[in-house]
This record gives structure tokens, sequence and C-alpha cells, in this order.
């Protein structure tokens, strides 16, 4: 009998809109459950400053997703959002935050900088407010977020939405069916 695949691992950025629709996917997609690591774009050098909007909204309503409403403050500062996802990270609910924080930014148009966003998106995945808010406050987190910044690199990460399998490493909006053909043809 083969081997199990190792665990694939997803990194993302919650300013991302690109991420956002992986994420939104990747769970009922992608035939192993995927580890969530947030990665500011930003730091290695992944961002998209300006998305084809049109083309993602298009890539939504292909999808069956509800449409996009994009933050009036674009693009976003996602550090704020991202020490909290690395937090929630930590205490078991990085799925559950990071999909209410995508859901907060491009669902309901709210700005990923702004504190109150964060503490929804934390409400709904049942973190308390306090512990968020210390959370992010913590030097640890500050450098477990840097620390999956040079994870993601050292693995050969150049753009994100990516999706690392083994020594592989799948980018961009068909990062799910390129990882899972991937995982298929290994059985």
């Amino acid at each position: 009998m083969p081997p199990a695949p190792e665990q694939p691992i997803f990194y993302y950025d919650l300013g991302s809109p690109a991420c956002y629709l992986v994420a939104e996917q990747i769970l009922g997609e992608l035939p192993l459950v995927p580890e969530f690591v947030p990665v500011l774009g930003e730091r290695i050098g992944a961002i998209e400053p300006d998305p084809d909007r049109d083309a993602l909204s298009r890539l939504v309503a292909q999808r069956g997703m509800q449409p996009l409403r994009w933050p009036a403050n674009w693009p976003p500062d996602s550090r704020v959002a991202m020490l909290a996802a690395t937090y929630a990270k930590r205490v078991g609910r990085a799925v559950a935050f990071s999909l209410a924080a995508f859901r907060q930014a491009f669902a309901g148009g709210r700005d990923l900088g702004q504190r109150d966003t964060v503490l929804i998106a934390a409400a709904a995945c049942e973190i308390h407010p306090t512990a968020i808010l210390k959370g992010i406050e913590l030097g640890s987190i500050g450098r477990a977020l840097d620390l999956a910044g040079a994870r993601a690199l050292a693995a050969g990460v150049g753009s994100l939405p990516a999706i690392q399998l083994g020594r592989q490493v799948f980018e961009g909006e068909r990062s799910i069916e390129l990882a899972t053909n991937a995982l298929t043809a290994s059985r």
C-alpha cells in the first residue's frame, strides 16, 4: 500500500480576493483537509494591489458564490487581520476565523484594517474579543506570522493563493484543481 500523502498546506492573505475564492471552496473540493497558513502577501512579494475586479466577479458568479462587495479602502491593510488569523490558528480556529474574515471583507465589503471587522470575524468563530485583541499584541504571534512567510518562501511560493503538496506548489485561482489532480494521480 502506498504511503498516505502529506497534508496539503494552503497559504493565503486575508486581503486577497483570489485567496478568498480558493478558501471558500478548498474544503469541499480538495480531497484532503489542508493546513491553513496565514501569510502576509506583501512580505513575500505576492500581493495583488490592483486585481481584475470584473474577472473575479465572473469567477464568483460561475462558482455560485455571493457577489463580491469590495471594501471602500482598497487595497486593505490586512496586517491586523493576519495577526488575528495567526492567533486563531494557534487556538485551533484558523479555518473558521479566516472564512469569517474573508466573508466580512469580500461578501460584506468591510475593511480588514478596522479592528471592528476583526472582532466580528472572531465572534463568528467564538473567539472572545479580549482574547483576539490580546493575541494580536503578542510578540510570539508576530514572529509566527513572519515565520509563516519564511516557510512559504522556502517552499517556493511566488504568489497567493498557493497550495503546497510536498515539494510541489500550485498557485492562483486554479490551485485547487491542480492540487486535486496531483493528489488523485499519486493514489
